[in-house]
């Protein structure tokens, strides 16, 4: 193998290991955003039931 051709697979192997990290941290932001949905939906339902934080007295 000469100099080269273990360059190029070399460079393949660090921008695959950069494309997955990329990848992963992508994945841990849009799991925050749907867990904080998730908890913002939760908070409207139980504030129109009366049963959350803030008990809905007006109707």
């Amino acid at each position: 193998m000469d100099v080269s051709s273990s360059s190029n697979t070399d460079m393949s192997a660090i921008q695959v290991d950069v494309l997955q990290k990329s990848i992963e941290v992508n994945q841990r932001e849009a799991l925050k955003i749907i867990e904080s949905a998730v908890e913002e939906t939760k908070q409207v339902s139980a504030q129109k039931t009366g049963i959350g934080k803030h008990l809905n007295i007006t109707g």
